[in-house]
């Protein structure tokens, strides 16, 4: 096939040969809701099932190629983030693997801990620390941003007056599933490890299907993302309120947003990867079997293994982006731009209306946000404006909260 990058620009024609569902006439923009996949992924899913469907660790051939497969997928998987093989987990979506770390950080908290919960994450990064603090009688306290609909911003500035030298754990979002404002999570991380002890507990789902990610350099305890997500185009949204968990702000009508994601990326199956630094793993108490290792994040959080075949297919995810490094960082950067391409067209075009609101990053810019849009629109509802497009075009899009209600 074609490269997928040409000139330092994305080879849109060379993109769309790798994914098979790109060929029906629906035109897929509802990123929230998942991705279609890599066809070589899809294949080595076959392949897997039709030649090695065995258990992981026998000595006959076939279970050795088994094995072998299963454990190219993590090194795949730690390579994807610039992780140790054994800082790493694989699990069925970023809902279980924080739900799975929540459970074994329980018990390393002490009786007068306090956990920082941002108040505009998706569910999956806050329902876990809810529960933690609810069953160790925690307090719990929520980062909530302006609420200027062109200010949704976490910073270390906003950040700084809720933390203590109590804290012990902090959450938030690298980019906001529903207003693709891109973090400073590097700073966010640098503000945190002020407090001694305190840790930071960072859902990449958003982030990670349209930048390249460092955890190394991000400087990040724990990061999840979720395969199945890494995919970056406009796609409506609603009615949600990005403040509901927030306590002074409980009184703040819904917001009706309409929310599209532009993009050009689609990959990977319906599984998620957590890593957890060395230094926040001792914190970590295992959750698998008393006769099992736990010198892994997956063999204290794994809880008998991933899914096989869908593990072995991150290889050709990590190579569909290069085979080197250099390859890959050329490739995320050509994404980066013309991503940025395509949202300018649809924010310049929403900015200059009077009926039309923008929440949050109203720049083009890429690295200040990806293209994940929402807006609302005077007098309209959200479903209403999702409902004429599907029945006047073959644009697949949605209206909902996407999990950040």
């Amino acid at each position: 096939m074609a490269s997928i990058v040409v000139d330092d620009r994305l080879n849109v024609e060379a993109v769309r040969s790798h994914f098979p569902a790109l060929h029906q006439q629906q035109i897929f923009l509802d990123n929230a809701g998942g991705s279609q996949v890599l066809s070589d992924a899809i294949n080595s899913i076959r392949t897997y099932l039709e030649e090695t469907n065995v258990q992981l660790g026998a000595s006959y051939n076939i279970g050795q190629k088994a094995t072998d497969k299963y454990n190219e997928g993590f090194k795949a998987a730690a390579e994807f983030l610039n992780a140790g093989v054994d800082e790493i987990v694989v699990g069925p979506s970023t809902t279980q693997l924080f739900a799975n770390l929540s459970q074994s950080l329980a018990l390393s908290l002490p009786a007068d801990a306090e956990i920082i919960c941002s108040s505009i994450d998706h569910e999956a990064n806050i329902a876990s620390w809810v529960r933690l603090a609810k069953l160790r009688n925690l307090t719990l306290r929520w980062w909530t941003p302006s609420k200027e609909p062109g200010d949704l911003r976490l910073t270390p500035e906003n950040l700084r007056p809720l933390l203590s030298e109590k804290t012990k754990l902090v959450t938030c979002t690298h980019t906001s599933n529903i207003l693709g404002t891109i973090h400073d999570v590097k700073a966010i991380a640098d503000e945190v490890h002020k407090v001694e002890g305190a840790k930071l507990c960072v859902d990449g789902v958003a982030f990670a299907p349209h930048r390249e990610v460092d955890v190394k350099e991000l400087g990040v305890d724990f990061y999840s993302f979720s395969w199945y997500k890494v995919h970056p185009f406009p796609c409506p949204s609603l009615p949600l309120n990005p403040f509901s968990h927030s306590t002074y702000l409980k009184q703040t009508p819904p917001l009706t947003f309409c929310r599209m994601a532009h993009t050009s990326q689609v990959y990977g199956p319906h599984i998620a990867v957590l890593y957890a630094s060395q230094h926040a793993q001792q914190s970590l108490t295992s959750l698998g079997h008393y006769f099992n290792p736990t010198d892994t994040l997956a063999t204290k959080l794994g809880l008998a293994a991933a899914s096989y075949e869908l593990v072995s297919t991150i290889p050709s995810i990590l190579y569909y982006f290069g085979h080197t490094p250099a390859e890959r960082k050329k490739t995320w950067a050509a994404i980066a731009g013309h991503e940025e391409r395509l949202q300018s067209i649809l924010l310049e075009y929403l900015n200059h209306r009077d009926d039309v609101v923008v929440y949050s990053e109203r720049s083009t810019e890429a690295r200040l946000r990806v293209p994940v849009v929402s807006f609302s629109v005077k007098g309209r509802s959200s479903k209403e404006v999702v409902e004429q497009v599907d029945t006047s075009s073959d644009f697949g899009i949605r209206w909902g909260h996407f999990y950040s209600k």
